[in-house]
Parts: structure tokens; C-alpha cells; sequence
């Protein structure tokens, strides 16, 4: 087995599901290092292999809340330099806010919207190489949920299509690629964007983050 493939862990209490992804994962190319039915059983499998991933239910035994989410704010206390995918089938933005907000190495999707192969290996690699990835329908929930000061009043509608693209880890390339417009154009939507915002910051990836995550916490 080649050294330079991604070393995974999963974790979650639907036996077929965690089985299924499993061989997924080893069909796309990924090492599995280890499952688990709970957050206990992660920690341990984390503590021992060290893997540079790993996909966590946010919903696990006993009390079916968020232990799932418990474990990987311990994971990544304690191994910073491991990805951490939460992969569920509620909606939880505001519990995973903290640990969303550290802006590298982290994402979270949906069960329901994963429906690509292709696009779900490429968000494994995205996180696993330092990215942090949210399910754009996540953003489109919170928007229609918005607070009356909500930031997110000052984009265009296109802005708006933009940053929730922005929300998938998408480079202005495959932005401009998703929506039929230049690269150029993006770069204009991106700026604007974060003008609108008020987001500073001294990196422009660290600037698309706060972006991100002022979305996701605008109520």
C-alpha cells in the first residue's frame, strides 16, 4: 500500500453505513485505518494510528446528541494537524461553530448531499491538505434564517451564490466554472464580498474563512 495515501479513520453507529463508506474509501484510493460505533472507540483509534483524516458521525451512542461532536473538538485539541469531516445527517451549525471556526482542516456536509462520488474524495483531499469545507445548503438554511442585522443583507443575490460556492471550498476557477461567469468576475464578487463585510485579514484564504463563517453565523 503506497505511503502517500490518505490515512483514514471513520466513526459512526449505522454499521452498514460505516461499512459502506469504508470500502468506499478504499475503492477512491484512501488507507482505512479503523471504524468505530461511538465517540470512545474514535478516540482510542485517533490515539493509536494517528490518521491524517477522519469522518465522524455528530450523532453517536449512548445519548444520540452530540458526541460525535465532543470527540472531534478532542481530536483536534489534541492532533491539530488532523482532518476532521463531520458528516451527518442533522443540521448542527451552531453547536460546530467553535470548532468550524479554527478555518483549516475541517468541514461539514450532509449525508443527503452527498451525491457524487468525484466531488466527495475531492473534499476528503481538500480537507486532509488544510481546507475547511461547509455544505453550501447548510449556508442557504441559515440565510433564510437571517437576523434583521444579518451582514449577508448588504450582498447581491449573486454575492450571495458566490460565497455559499466559496462555502464548498471552490477556488475562484471552479466558482467561475460552477456559474458560467470569468475567473475575473469572481475575483470582483470575492472583493466586494469582503469589502461589504468588513472582513480583514493578511491572507486572502484566511479572509474567504471569516467570510464563510460570518455566513454561517449570521441569525
Amino acid at each position: 500500500m503506497s505511503e502517500d495515501r490518505i490515512r483514514i479513520a471513520l466513526a459512526d453507529d449505522d454499521v452498514l453505513f460505516r461499512e459502506g463508506l469504508a470500502s468506499l474509501m478504499s475503492r477512491s484510493g484512501f488507507e482505512v485505518v479503523g471504524q468505530a460505533g461511538d465517540a470512545v472507540e474514535i478516540l482510542d483509534l485517533v490515539r493509536l494510528h494517528r490518521p491524517d483524516l477522519v469522518i465522524l458521525d455528530i450523532r453517536m451512542p449512548p445519548a444520540h446528541t452530540n458526541e460525535g461532536l465532543d470527540a472531534a473538538r478532542v481530536i483536534h485539541e489534541e492532533f491539530p494537524e488532523t482532518g476532521i469531516l463531520l458528516l451527518s445527517a442533522h443540521i448542527e451549525v451552531e453547536e460546530a461553530m467553535e470548532l468550524l471556526a479554527t478555518g483549516h482542516r475541517v468541514g461539514y456536509l450532509l449525508k443527503s448531499r452527498v451525491t457524487g462520488v468525484n466531488d466527495f474524495v475531492e473534499t476528503l483531499e481538500r480537507i486532509a491538505q488544510g481546507g475547511s469545507v461547509v455544505d453550501p445548503s447548510l449556508v442557504r438554511e441559515l440565510i433564510r434564517t437571517h437576523r434583521r442585522d444579518d451582514p449577508l443583507e448588504l450582498l447581491t443575490a449573486r454575492e450571495q451564490e458566490v460565497l455559499s460556492l466559496m462555502a464548498e471550498g471552490r477556488s475562484n476557477s471552479g466558482i467561475a466554472h460552477k456559474l458560467w461567469i470569468t475567473e475575473g468576475t469572481v475575483e470582483k464578487h470575492v472583493h466586494s464580498i469582503l469589502s461589504r463585510m468588513r472582513i480583514s485579514g493578511t491572507e486572502d484564504d484566511h479572509r474567504r474563512v471569516l467570510a464563510v463563517l460570518t455566513f454561517l453565523d449570521a441569525r
